[in-house]
């Protein structure tokens, strides 16, 4: 059965895989919309970065974009141009977008998208900090309840996190936000460093990628190796963790991946902001809110990712 879906973003070239992934998959997913937010890069990076990769695979036409928060609910905004570069997007030069994001703000357009359509029939995908959908949630207290669910990457259970200790990226830069969202009630899959950690953009993999032959190909092999060139560089390692088009990958092939049902707290503390709590064990008696995986199977994977990047653009 054919999903809908809503991607919430923060443009990278991991999350421009995501959403062109999703874009390259009309017999599974419908992606109804795009919404940005500041996370990697300020919003208005995030933003151009999201029309800039929909212009490159010439599919600027079949989706919406909308701009949503420029920062997390109570606190400031900590971008990463030290992984990313200084707007997201770099190792390749690309025009700047001709079409721009549509009109309203994307946490009301989220409202609207899931209340106007029957309950249970739409996913939200969230690739970056989880600023929009709390204010989603927020604005319309019967929202959780119409999801399909939420599918998430981010968090971390035992592998540490990859911006402080105890937190990775997207949770650490709005915690509360975060809760909310883990505390809403909707089915929840979280797919935390643990898992993405396992799916390197190894030197084969890319030149895999590369060797497809097509434009918008060729402009992701070169994006990927230099947004990748810090994880690369820290851990001495070939490639680096392909993080968001994990979503995607779930939602089209949930047999690659493997976890385990169980209760995920966040931390809003000074010393642990953004940590994921994961009750692995079942040590405690808390209601268990979300699926956190583990495992993936990196070589199906990066079929897939390949496949369906290919098949996301239009003919030229």
């Amino acid at each position: 059965m054919k999903r809908s879906i809503i991607i919430d973003t923060d443009p990278s070239p991991d999350d421009a895989v995501a959403f062109l992934m999703a874009l390259g998959s009309p017999e599974e997913i419908e992606l109804l919309a795009i919404t940005t937010v500041g996370g990697n890069v300020p919003l208005r990076y995030t933003t151009r970065n999201a029309l800039m990769a929909l212009e490159l695979a010439g599919r600027q036409r079949d989706v919406p974009v909308y701009a949503g928060a420029e920062g997390p609910l109570v606190r400031s905004l900590a971008t990463a141009e030290y992984v990313h570069g200084a707007t997201g997007f770099e190792g390749f030069p690309l025009p700047d977008p001709v079409t721009q994001a549509g009109s309203g703000f994307a946490a009301d357009r989220i409202v609207e998208l899931v209340m106007s359509r029957p309950a249970g029939t739409v996913t939200l995908c969230c690739l970056a900090p989880l600023t929009n959908i709390a204010l989603a949630l927020a604005r319309e207290p019967e929202l959780a309840s119409r999801l399909a669910g939420i599918v998430l990457m981010g968090g971390a259970r035992s592998e540490g996190g990859n911006i402080t200790p105890a937190a990775e990226y997207n949770i650490y830069v709005d915690p509360e936000a975060a809760k909310r969202v883990f505390d809403c009630g909707a089915p929840l899959v979280m797919i935390p460093l643990d898992c993405t950690h396992k799916a390197l953009t190894t030197r084969r993999r890319m030149e895999r990628l590369r060797a497809v032959g097509l434009p918008h190909m060729e402009a992701f092999y070169h994006l990927l190796v230099f947004n990748k060139r810090f994880d690369e560089e820290s851990w001495s390692k070939d490639g680096g963790p392909l993080h968001d088009p994990t979503v995607t990958a779930y939602l089209l092939k949930p047999e690659l991946f493997a976890g385990r049902q169980v209760n995920v707290e966040i931390s809003c503390d000074a010393l642990t902001r953004g940590m994921t709590v994961v009750d692995w064990n079942a040590v405690t008696d808390r209601p268990k809110n979300a699926l956190v995986l583990t495992e993936i199977d990196a070589e199906g994977y990066f079929d897939l990712v390949i496949e369906r990047l290919a098949a996301a653009a239009r003919p030229r």
